[in-house]
């Protein structure tokens, strides 16, 4: 081979070996992305806090982070157990209605006389036999959880609005149980130790790991001898549960019980955080720390629009946009490192 092309030839291997390995640098970049989706959401909400920060000069106020953390966590208490449900594959519209209801049976509780704690939990106990109707008729009945929960969002609605006239009526507590149970920075405490358990019970215990195989592969799971129906069951009790405390804590934070508090935007809210945060509506994965900065970013969208004096009729058209976009985003990314892994 004459001499003149060898050079050439070592500059083609060089250039082929160059883009090989921008080639693996691209892939792991993108797994990355992929498996810490968590981490370019906590990137984009960071970005968003010093956008709004820049254009108003009051996001980092006191005042303003206190208020933040009390839009914020009610959605991520409701988020962080719904990761659960929509991993083993159901979903729960009634989360809402038993956020709003549990506080006036709290009210009602006191005024026959049961001692403020008790009433909590004689408030939580109830609104969680809801869950298990959800659980059962879904489960056992084998209607569909989004029809299932759509009758019973209506029906406690209608339950919430008979028992209090369609009137509010005061905070459940003051003094000291107030300062433990949703005033101050206690909410979004509260908020912190749902993350904390149910990131746990996700990652680190059967119950987590026997949700993300069953909404995976539902058959498998229960050839396997997984108890399917019961941690189903579990999971809808578990969320009714969560969403009737967190019910209680908002009423005490903003020092009103209001039967129209929670309802459908709390809800949505509380699934837009599962989905943006990186949970598969379809079942077989879920991240909780996904879902609760999905409710941070959720939150700060809220909080920067009204700082910014825009109409809080955008919201919902910002939100729509970014569900979309993430999701968007998660399919093209998966169905892209599939095609390559099957390459």
């Amino acid at each position: 081979m004459p001499e003149g092309l060898r050079p050439a030839r070592l500059g083609s291997r060089f250039t082929v070996g160059s883009r090989l390995l921008q080639s693996r640098h691209a892939k792991r970049f993108e797994e990355f992305l992929f498996r810490y989706r968590e981490v370019t959401l906590l990137a984009a909400g960071l970005c968003l806090g010093a956008y709004f920060q820049l254009m108003t000069g009051k996001l980092l106020s006191n005042a303003d982070l206190l208020n933040l953390s009390q839009i914020m966590a009610p959605i991520a208490m409701l988020a962080c157990p719904t990761v659960l449900l929509i991993a083993s594959g159901e979903i729960d519209l009634s989360i809402g209605q038993t956020f709003a209801l549990a506080p006036f049976l709290v009210h009602f509780g006191q005024q026959a006389g049961i001692p403020l704690l008790l009433a909590d939990v004689l408030a939580i106990a109830a609104v969680s036999v809801v869950g298990a109707i959800n659980g059962v008729v879904t489960v056992y009945l084998g209607v569909p959880s989004f029809v299932t929960t759509l009758g019973t969002f209506f029906g406690v609605n209608g339950l919430t609005l008979i028992i209090s006239s369609g009137e509010p009526v005061g905070a459940p507590g003051t003094g000291l149980y107030a300062t433990i149970f949703g005033q101050n920075w206690s909410l979004i405490i509260w908020a912190v130790a749902a993350l904390a358990l149910f990131h746990f019970i996700l990652k680190h215990m059967r119950w987590g790991l026997y949700c993300v195989a069953i909404g995976g592969n539902y058959e498998a799971s229960r050839e396997a001898g997984i108890k399917v129906d019961r941690i189903k069951i579990g999971n809808f009790i578990i969320l009714a549960a969560v969403s009737g405390f967190a019910g209680i804590l908002d009423a005490v934070t903003v020092n009103i019980t209001d039967p129209l508090a929670g309802g459908s935007a709390i809800m949505f809210s509380a699934i837009s955080a599962v989905v943006i945060g990186g949970t598969a509506l379809a079942g077989g994965f879920g991240t909780v720390v996904g879902a609760f900065i999905g409710a941070g970013v959720l939150a700060l969208l809220q909080d920067g629009l009204t700082l910014q004096g825009i109409n809080a009729n955008a919201f919902d058209l910002i939100l729509g946009i970014a569900i979309l976009s993430v999701m968007i985003m998660n399919v093209t990314l998966s169905r892209h490192l599939l095609g390559r892994r099957r390459a």
